[in-house]
């Protein structure tokens, strides 16, 4: 309960009159601060929810350049402008040029022979046939070339998303006991993947993804790549019987275990002889740009030459593992593989909403960054689109989830990719080899794949991110700490569910205790600033100026604000070196983008104590809901019209700034 307010004024009855003793304002400043406050009571009414919807539905699809141009152009005109904001290769495909295929010829075909070992490596990492892989390095990126708005991004299975579908999707049907069901669930999984990224974009649900925080992703990605690294002993060390989870007790407990039955350390030294040829590779390309090719093309030549060895030796007939058959030819329909009427839908639904969203993180992230280098604008929402739609096209294809790839998008870039059309190479490439070439891996050993997959792992765990956010925000480390433990002990799902817990708990607590600062003017200017930041900034005697710090003045925070409020008056009123006991209150709400029905009454019961005390309240700075809001609620016919303003500056003056008079209504 908030403490009871002292009486200011001595006479009870005159409570809504200022007495202060001082110069009235000029008729022309007055009718100046009356013209304001009409600009912010008489705004139009914001959209409501429906048109909202509807209107990003309407941008995200329709969108023009020029929004003059609406029902007065031309029915033809407006199917081209659909199709060119649908389908964004319809605008830069009329400027394409040969010299621009030739880079991106030479970038995609380079990316091809990274492409090819790393989508067999992750099919097996997703417990799914090597040939899954390889459908899904061929009908995603060209789906992806006509849709998406990245030049650089590299799409095809990743290290993560393959861990996510091995680790959820095993829990549901043992891929061993039946590997029939499990690939037609993980299609399904794979549907419903694209279907949330797709709705994210068209209903520009984008903030979803961001619930899970960059410093949670750092963990979660530090975590993944040591899972995914522990998962590949069992390639390394050709283990026939491996366990299903996926923390680090479990994996290490399966590798000793194995270590009491047969097993063959020629994979291992196979596996670890050509991990050290492609890391020296990609440390010779980091410190020479120029050969590029070389960490690109190292893990299909480690596949050769591997496979060479393999087959000039009959290694596997001395207990090196090999891949053995891979089916060719092109992407078979998977359509009536989709699982939709299956006792396991909701687990799919599950699975496919948290693939969804780690696939756009890693997608839009890897993006922008790449966009930002080359100086142009990724649309976010248009990326879900087309994420969704390559997925949802994916699963009906024999695909599994596909996405944007960090390192097969470094090599396009520095490959000199200027287009999309380096991801239609590569997926003719792939489709060449699937059609031609796949009885050639025959005899490939497995630890290769293992291997090429640890190659890629240290690019996913950043030492530098993870100390300057300890730096910067503990909070925000003890979220990356979460994740990263969470999936190391835990499972990946723990992992996510810590992450997102800690980052829930951070906006709860935030929007809890919202810090509320009290403001002064700069010396000579009309600038009020936290006094606390700035420590020049001077108060106005008998006036108190509060900012809420706070975008949403909600049921979570109204009435701690309230009682702060009420409290800092009471606390400022009984300062023994006091010069003017508060008069009044100026909330600048600038911060405050939306209200609800909680937050007006608060407002409401707050300015009844304060009026009980003989203290004004003035509304400053409210934003387009807010004021909608306030005067729906009839909250600005209760505590006047002339008591809101446009700015505090002007706030000041009507109460006790540079003419010091207090407003007439108020």
């Amino acid at each position: 309960m908030a403490t009871p307010l002292p009486t200011n004024v001595s006479t009870p009855t005159d409570q809504h009159v200022f007495h202060v003793d001082q110069l009235q304002l000029s008729s022309e400043d007055r009718q100046r601060i009356t013209e304001r406050t009409k600009w912010v009571l008489d705004s139009p009414d914001p959209p409501g929810f429906r048109q909202e919807i509807l209107g990003s539905i309407k941008n995200t699809i329709f969108f023009q350049k020029n929004k003059k141009l609406g029902s007065s152009q031309p029915p033809l005109a407006r199917v081209v402008a659909f199709l060119r904001s649908v389908f964004p290769i319809f605008s830069w495909a009329k400027d394409y040029k040969i010299s621009t295929f030739k880079s991106d010829l030479l970038s995609g075909l380079t990316l091809a022979s990274l492409c090819i070992p790393q989508s067999i490596g992750y099919a097996a990492l997703a417990q799914l046939n090597p040939q899954y892989g390889l459908y899904t390095s061929v009908v995603p990126p060209l789906i992806y070339t006509t849709m998406g708005t990245s030049r650089e991004l590299a799409i095809g299975p990743v290290a993560v998303v393959s861990l996510l579908i091995s680790a959820m999707v095993s829990k549901v049907i043992n891929p061993v006991v039946d590997p029939v069901a499990y690939t037609k669930l993980v299609f399904t999984v794979t549907f419903f993947t694209g279907a949330f990224q797709a709705l994210f974009g068209l209903f520009r649900l984008g903030f979803l993804v961001d619930f899970l925080s960059q410093a949670a992703i750092v963990g979660f990605m530090a975590g993944a790549a040591i899972v995914i690294g522990l998962q590949q002993l069992k390639g390394l060390l050709a283990i026939s019987h491996f366990t299903t989870k996926t923390d680090v007790v479990s994996v290490l407990i399966a590798v000793f275990k194995s270590f009491k039955t047969s097993w063959y350390p020629q994979n291992f030294i196979l596996g670890c002889s050509f991990l050290i040829f492609i890391l020296i590779t990609r440390f010779i390309g980091k410190r020479n740009r120029k050969l590029f090719w070389l960490p690109a093309i190292a893990p299909l030549v480690s596949v050769i030459l591997s496979t060479a060895i393999v087959y000039l030796t009959r290694a596997d007939e001395h207990g090196v593992k090999i891949i053995k058959h891979v089916k060719g030819g092109m992407n078979p329909s998977s359509i009536n593989q989709l699982q939709f009427n299956s006792p396991h839908l909701r687990e799919s639904v599950k699975i496919g909403l948290v693939c969804a969203i780690i696939a756009l993180t890693e997608a839009v992230a890897v993006g922008r960054s790449f966009a930002t280098i080359k100086g142009y604008n990724m649309d976010g929402n248009k990326e879900m689109i087309a994420m969704g739609f390559m997925n949802i096209c994916g699963s009906m294809s024999s695909c599994y989830v596909a996405t944007g790839s960090f390192s097969r998008t470094a090599v396009n870039f520095y490959a000199g990719c200027q287009t999309a059309v380096s991801n239609v190479v590569m997926a003719i490439t792939v489709l060449v080899m699937l059609q031609l070439l796949t009885g050639l891996l025959y005899y490939t050993p497995i630890a290769i794949l293992s291997s090429i997959i640890l190659s890629a792992l240290p690019g996913l765990i950043n030492y530098t991110e993870a100390y300057h956010i300890w730096k910067v925000d503990k909070l925000d480390f003890l979220a990356c700490a979460g994740a990263f433990f969470g999936v190391l002990f835990a499972s990946v799902e723990m992992g996510l569910m810590i992450a997102v817990a800690v980052s829930f708990a951070k906006i709860i607590l935030n929007a809890l205790r919202p810090r509320v600062e009290e403001l002064g003017r700069l010396p000579g200017t009309d600038i009020f600033c936290e006094v606390d930041q700035y420590p020049v900034a001077h108060a106005v005697p008998g006036v108190l100026i509060i900012r809420l710090n706070s975008g949403l003045l909600c049921f979570t925070n109204a009435n701690p604000l309230r009682d702060r409020i009420l409290k800092w008056v009471t606390e400022e009123n009984e300062k023994e070196d006091i010069k003017r006991p508060i008069s009044g209150i100026i909330l600048d709400m600038s911060s405050v983008t939306n209200i609800d029905y909680a937050g007006i009454l608060a407002l409401e019961e707050t300015n009844k104590k304060l009026l009980s005390g003989g203290i004004k309240l003035a509304i400053a700075s409210p934003r387009w809901q807010v004021i909608h809001k306030l005067k729906v609620a009839k909250f600005v016919d209760k505590v006047g019209r002339d008591c809101i303003f446009l700015t505090v500056s002007e706030a000041v003056d009507s109460f006790v700034g540079s003419k010091f008079n207090a407003p007439a209504n108020c």
